[in-house]
């Protein structure tokens, strides 16, 4: 029996192809197969084929994020020395660490000088992450190490996204003036939802400061170069999120639990850690 010779039916719907019997001139033999597929066989669109594996390796991604690094910094993210490109980091003989120096003397502490512990801490007063850090961890770590750490305060806004960061870290240099500073910190971070000049000139008054000095210090923009002095320390160094910490150094990213902070410390009392 002959074979039916093969028709052409021609179409003027966008979404029907054409079947010809023959390739037309100029197109690739694969692209001008009509050779026609078992029942069993599914043919698909090369674009949609490729659509598919993209989607596929986006969502393969995101599972290998999330069970690497999961939602919230974890112990495995405590040195990042593969992720900052320090200025001068110190390589210790475990490559798993490494020592920045960061320096700590001149800036707002709580502690003894001597404490063989410092601990500095980049922070962002309009990061919901520091004030959990303030909230939660500071005051129970500092209980749990008592004259062994000096905690360091310096500025980290990330002006893209916070917009009063910077104005804020500027009022709470205007209130170290008046030896404030912390109890500054503290408000700032307990009314962190109404971040503006009329909550920084308020928590002077409650505070009972010169409230014109205050005021005068924080018009003429008195600490705006020490602010972006902070800033482009910590950006040079690499760090780009808050709160960032370095314990003697040793570089901590994200408000860990109070655990995470201790592991360092305690192996850092011990002399685990080489210098």
């Amino acid at each position: 029996m002959k074979a039916t010779p093969k028709t052409t039916r021609k179409t003027t719907s966008k979404t029907t192809q054409t079947i010809t019997s023959k390739p037309k001139p100029n197109i690739p033999l694969e692209q001008a197969s009509t050779q026609i597929e078992p029942e069993d066989t599914i043919t698909v669109k090369r674009s949609h084929f490729y659509g598919v594996l993209v989607a596929l390796a986006f969502l393969t991604g995101l599972l290998v994020g999330y069970v690497v690094w999961g939602l919230e910094p974890t112990a495995a993210q405590t040195t990042f020395s593969s992720q900052l490109p320090a200025q001068a980091p110190v390589q210790t003989q475990a490559s798993q660490y490494t020592r920045y120096d960061i320096p700590s003397e001149g800036f707002p502490s709580l502690g003894p000088q001597d404490a063989p512990i410092v601990m500095v801490e980049f922070s962002d007063f309009q990061c919901p992450f520091c004030k959990r850090f303030r909230d939660e961890t500071l005051q129970p770590l500092l209980a749990a190490y008592p004259g062994k750490i000096r905690f360091v305060y310096r500025h980290l806004p990330l002006t893209s996204i916070h917009s009063e960061a910077f104005p804020a870290a500027e009022a709470s240099m205007c209130a170290t003036e008046q030896n404030s500073f912390w109890q500054y910190h503290d408000k700032i971070f307990e009314n962190q939802d109404k971040l503006g000049r009329d909550l920084y000139l308020q928590i002077a008054h409650d505070l009972g400061l010169d409230s014109a000095a205050f005021e005068d210090c924080l018009n003429g923009e008195k600490y705006k170069d020490i602010v972006q002095k902070d800033l482009d320390f910590a950006i040079n160094l690499g760090a780009s999120s808050t709160p960032t910490f370095f314990i003697n150094g040793l570089a901590v990213v994200g408000a860990q639990p109070l655990e995470v902070f201790k592991q360092v410390i305690d192996k850092e009392l011990a002399g685990e850690i080489p210098n």
